[in-house]
Formats: C-alpha cells, sequence, structure tokens
C-alpha cells in the first residue's frame, strides 16, 4: 500500500489549499495537521467538511502563531524551540531540564487536535521529525500503539553507513512499540525521477509512506503533474487508518 502524506496542513492558508487540491485530485492519500498555528482552525473545518485523513503534525521546532491557550504553552514551546534548533545533533540528547516542557507541550497539542478535530489523530509525526528526537523517546511520551512515522528509509549509496545504522536503532524502538510502515521516504522534483519509481516499486509489495510538502511551489506542480500521477498507476493506494488491514480487502 502506498500512503502519500503531505506535512503542515493548516501551517498556513497555502498549504492548506495547495493539500486540498492535491487531495481533490487524487494526488494525496492523507495528510498531517499543525495546531496552533496560523490556519489550523480553517484547516480542522475544511479537513472534516471534506472527510479527510488527518494525522497529527507535532511541532518543537517552529514557534506557535496563533495559541489561543495562556502564554503558558508559548513559552514552553520557546524553550523547546530554542533547545532543538541550536544545532543539527541538539534532537539526539535528552534534555532533563525540558522533560516537563516536553511532557506539556505534546499534550496540549494532543488535546488541541482532539478539539479540532473532534477525534484522536489518525496517526502521529513530527515537524522536521522532532517526534523521534531522545525527550520524546525516552520519556514515552506517544503511549504505545499508535501509528507513528518511522525514521526515512534510504536506497544503497544515499547515506553514509553511521547514519543508516543510527536510523536503524531508532526504528527498531519506533517499529516495537507502534504501528509504523515498512518503508519510509522523502521526495522533491529536484531528484532523480527514477528514484520514485523504485519507490512506487517497493510500494507493491510493502506498506510505503511518500512525505510531500504540496506548499512548496515546485513540489506542488510536480504533484498535479500527468508525470507524476502516472508514476502511480496501479499501485495500491491508502492512508494510515488501513495501515495494519488485510491488503487484500483494501480497495486499490
Amino acid at each position: 500500500m502506498f500512503i502519500i502524506n503531505a506535512d503542515d496542513f493548516g501551517i498556513s492558508r497555502l498549504a492548506t489549499d495547495n493539500i486540498l487540491a492535491c487531495y481533490a485530485e487524487d494526488r494525496i492519500t492523507s495528510a498531517s495537521a499543525m495546531v496552533f498555528m496560523s490556519d489550523s482552525e480553517r484547516a480542522a473545518d475544511l479537513a472534516l467538511s471534506h472527510d479527510f485523513n488527518v494525522g497529527l503534525h507535532i511541532n518543537f521546532s517552529l514557534p506557535f502563531d496563533a495559541c489561543s491557550k495562556s502564554n503558558t504553552v508559548t513559552e514552553r514551546q520557546r524553550r523547546i524551540v530554542s533547545f532543538l534548533r541550536k544545532n543539527k545533533y541538539a534532537s539526539l540528547f535528552y534534555n532533563p531540564f525540558l522533560k516537563n516542557d516536553f511532557e506539556y507541550v505534546y499534550s496540549a497539542q494532543y488535546e488541541e487536535y482532539v478539539r479540532l478535530y473532534g477525534k484522536h489523530p489518525l496517526h502521529i509525526d513530527g515537524h522536521h521529525h522532532m517526534h523521534l528526537c531522545m525527550n520524546m523517546l525516552i520519556d514515552r511520551l506517544i503511549p504505545r500503539g499508535y501509528k507513528v512515522r518511522k525514521s526515512f528509509d534510504f536506497f544503497a549509496g544515499e547515506k553514509h553507513a553511521v547514519k543508516k545504522y543510527y536510523r536503524k536503532i531508532i526504528d527498531i524502538t519506533i517499529c516495537g512499540r507502534y504501528t509504523c510502515v515498512d518503508y519510509f521516504f522523502n521526495f522533491t522534483p529536484d531528484q532523480n525521477i527514477e528514484r520514485l519509481q523504485k519507490i512506487v516499486n517497493l510500494a507493491q509489495s510493502w506498506n510505503v509512506e511518500l512525505m510531500v510538502h504540496p506548499e512548496k511551489t515546485e513540489e506542488f506542480a510536480f504533484l498535479m503533474s500527468d508525470k507524476y500521477i502516472a508514476l502511480l498507476s496501479g499501485v495500491q493506494r491508502g492512508s494510515y487508518a488501513m495501515l495494519g488491514l488485510d491488503r487484500s480487502k483494501v480497495t486499490k
């Protein structure tokens, strides 16, 4: 099954509108929604009216710009953002001084999602993949059993062996605790089209997620192109709601 998930739903009007346009044209199968952002409320209303499969996009790396709660949520999230954006390796280290902040801000985002969408999220992932930062993993803030995005997969020669080994260790933890796809990839229009074909081919036999960002002009144009839709021909597409179901019972 091929899950084509658009990140950043609700971060802005442009992102929301482009994601819904892709969904209407059957170019994506689901999205991940941000809360406490400028278009979060409108995005939720539109998703509900379109019966759109939407998960929760946890945000620890971009300041909230429309938090309707007390300043406590904003301030605690600001401290987390400051720590995680110090350098590109900050997420690999556990910060005991932010333990309570992570728990509070994660819970606040989860509760806001439930308020906006009237239900629990279909899946959980993170902006800049910070749902996999050490504070989230060590303190097990996402309860066992949820459908959660794993770390990136790469084809031979795409990443250094050390980075692949680290991701493998993270995936052993994640996939043992949550329901995950077999493979997770990113693809952008500047990459070789043969790479996307390899990803689609994997989805013929495995559960594969492709992450996309329709708010980016070039990416939106590619997703709406005939070349892209032709590549999807014949592959079984679905959403995280279908993950774990008998593949033979999932309609193409």
